[in-house]
């Protein structure tokens, strides 16, 4: 047999052990599908259509209190508070995100 055979079998092998173990599929997927979970991309807009959302629901309650539709400070004050620390998270997470993109891009190889 040559090696290529032998590796082969050597491979289903594994292959059919992690089944048996009840473990995922190790080789790589040529198309990944939704049933593997959202991806990265989907994830990240998902999260900042959020925080956009509490931007505008924040812009909203302080434009319903300065005309006096409402009188509940507090709320505004939270809703504020929250749509900033949201947007404060959301900046660190885009910089992070860079940091390791330029250290990967920066690795030898």
């Amino acid at each position: 047999m040559n090696t290529r055979m032998n590796t082969r079998l050597y491979t289903d092998g594994l292959i059919d052990l992690n089944r048996q173990m009840g473990l995922k599929d190790p080789r790589p997927k040529e198309d990944i599908s939704e049933k593997d979970g959202p991806s990265f991309k989907d994830i990240v807009n998902r999260e900042l259509q959020k925080v956009n959302e509490k931007q505008i629901e924040a812009d909203k309650l302080t434009q319903d209190f300065i005309t006096g539709d409402i009188e509940d400070l507090h709320r505004v004050l939270i809703a504020t508070e929250e749509a900033r620390l949201s947007l404060e998270l959301a900046v660190q997470v885009r910089n992070k995100c860079i940091e390791g993109f330029k250290e990967i891009n920066n690795m030898q190889l």
